[in-house]
């Protein structure tokens, strides 16, 4: 694993996706770290780059309505239990539902295990919400894919909301996820 200040030092080996996420947090003035390491597909195999990283990895789940008409882009605590039904009372939403690969792709440019909200940036339409749990905001820092799961940055979550979202014009809403049954 190799940690940079900003982004890894050659774009060797790295995706349009991925160059286009550093570019554009050097744009906006986003300072963040990245952490390259072996691909990363479960909250398990992200326990060491958390703690190499030294902020802690969200789980980002990417979700849709029956009528896959309505998409959500859930960040929560990486050790936190997700249930479907707490987050659809509170959006006001019939039961979600993961998205499939091909919306994914489509919306965000991103494939299963890469899931971040790094990937809004290519939702241009803005069919994507944000939805964060409100836990996230005990903590400065996260940590997130650069839309690909080799990768992980440390950035600012005051960042992501007050530069980042504006910038690429798209809004979030909070929720209040337990984790527990109700």
């Amino acid at each position: 694993m190799e940690l940079y200040n900003g982004q890894p030092t050659t774009s060797e080996g790295r995706s349009e996706t991925e160059i286009n996420v550093y570019a554009l947090l050097n744009h906006l003035g986003i300072p963040y770290n990245t952490l390259c390491h072996n691909a990363a597909h479960t909250m398990e195999e992200c326990a060491e780059v958390e703690k190499t990283l030294g902020a802690p990895i969200c789980k980002n789940l990417f979700l849709c309505n029956r009528q896959q008409t309505q998409f959500y882009l859930v960040m929560l605590p990486g050790d936190k239990v997700f249930k479907t039904k707490q987050i659809t009372s509170q959006l006001g939403c019939a039961r979600l539902s993961f998205a499939n690969e091909e919306h994914m792709w489509d919306l965000l440019r991103i494939h299963p295990g890469a899931v971040s909200p790094m990937g809004l940036m290519n939702d241009t339409e803005k069919k994507v919400l944000l939805v964060i749990d409100k836990d996230l905001f005990e903590n400065d820092t996260f940590g997130c894919h650069p839309c690909v799961n080799t990768a992980s940055m440390k950035l600012s979550l005051h960042d992501l909301l007050t530069k980042f979202l504006p910038a690429i014009g798209h809004e979030y809403r909070t929720v209040e996820l337990t984790g527990e049954e109700e």
